[in-house]
């Protein structure tokens, strides 16, 4: 069965190397007077973009403010502190450099430091009106933050492949084909960190999978390895990609059974998986793996690894947090509840 779907994609898209130099001149053919420029630390100054965006703008005699300083897993008062700037200069644009997979995303994530809570954000108004992506600019990401670009790329694809419900054969295959993209391409950057054609590959996937385009006609969105880590982020502040794949596999073996058939579909077309066997043999063996491929690009595949280990008070909060945020039973690969979520935490560790 095949599942009625709406996918709304409204960002037009100018990729390859030099993208950026169009900047000014989008902005002002999209209304621009008065922009707000975002981005994170160092690697945009560093790199020169920073300066490049500035002087695109002046050129179109576009005002701007900045606001510097996101982080991974961005914090609440930098949103009111957008705010406060944006009020106070007049600002009718926002330019975001910093690198967070939304290029054509509606969705975003914020951190609450004060409560340690990290909360997901989905709205049409954040989805961008125009996107340059120059794989170029990549490069000056380290390795870890690379390899853990490319897991949570994945695994916004496999949150919703793995479904108990309703699939379609056409977004099954190019679930898969960007699977099998990126984790090639991961490999390849993990030795050679300069190549743009990975870069590229990797870019482009990452755009693919957060936008929701794996997930049309079929009852993913299961997201609760999502929520899982996010409870990770919010109360260790691990880097999210990390914590992803150190949760994924005792998520995967706790719920496997009840939707058999992806897993073995997964571990076959994905992962190819030739060992005979019951489908649960084949399924464990996907799931194994996968582990084994995000140890080769250096990422963790449980908590210790990830560096953290949790009290038991601490795994029980966490697992509360998420059901008083999204409800008692979540998930669609397999609905779980508090008492699964401590359950698959403890796997974990």
């Amino acid at each position: 069965m095949i599942n009625n779907f709406e996918f709304y994609c409204p960002t037009r898209i100018v990729f390859g190397r030099d993208s950026e130099k169009q900047i000014g001149k989008l902005a002002k053919e999209y209304g621009a007077t008065q922009a707000l420029i975002v981005y994170g630390k160092k690697s945009a100054a560093h790199s020169g973009l920073l300066d490049l965006v500035k002087d695109s703008l002046e050129a179109e005699d576009i005002g701007y403010a900045e606001l510097g300083g996101i982080v991974p897993n961005p914090h609440l008062e930098k949103v009111y502190e957008g705010i406060r700037i944006g009020k106070a200069t007049g600002v009718d644009f926002l330019l975001a450099i910093a690198a967070a997979g939304s290029e054509t995303s509606k969705s975003c994530v914020i951190t609450n430091k004060k409560t340690g809570e990290k909360r997901s954000c989905n709205s049409a108004f954040a989805c961008p009106k125009f996107t340059l992506m120059n794989p170029d600019y990549t490069k000056s990401l380290p390795d870890y933050q690379t390899e853990s670009g490319c897991t949570d790329i994945m695994m916004h694809t496999m949150e919703r492949y793995f479904t108990s419900g309703a699939k379609m054969e056409l977004t099954d295959a190019i679930a898969e084909g960007l699977l099998k993209t990126v984790m090639k391409n991961a490999l390849i950057l993990h030795e050679d960190p300069d190549n743009y054609e990975a870069r590229a590959e990797i870019m482009w996937a990452g755009s693919l999978s957060h936008n929701g385009l794996t997930g049309c006609g079929n009852s993913g969105d299961d997201f609760v390895s999502h929520k899982l880590e996010h409870e990770l982020g919010g109360m260790f502040d691990v880097t999210h990609g990390a914590g992803l794949s150190a949760i994924w596999g005792s998520w995967a073996r706790y719920v496997c059974k009840s939707c058999l058939p992806r897993f073995v579909r997964y571990a076959r077309n994905v992962m190819n998986v030739t060992v005979e066997g019951s489908d649960e043999e084949i399924a464990l063996a996907g799931i194994e793996a996968t582990e084994d491929f995000f140890r080769s690009i250096g990422m963790p595949v449980s908590l210790s690894e990830l560096g953290i280990s949790p009290t038991d008070e601490e795994i029980e909060k966490m697992a509360a947090s998420i059901t008083g945020a999204y409800g008692e039973q979540i998930g669609s690969a397999r609905k779980l509840g508090r008492e699964d979520m401590i359950a698959i935490y403890h796997a974990a560790k």
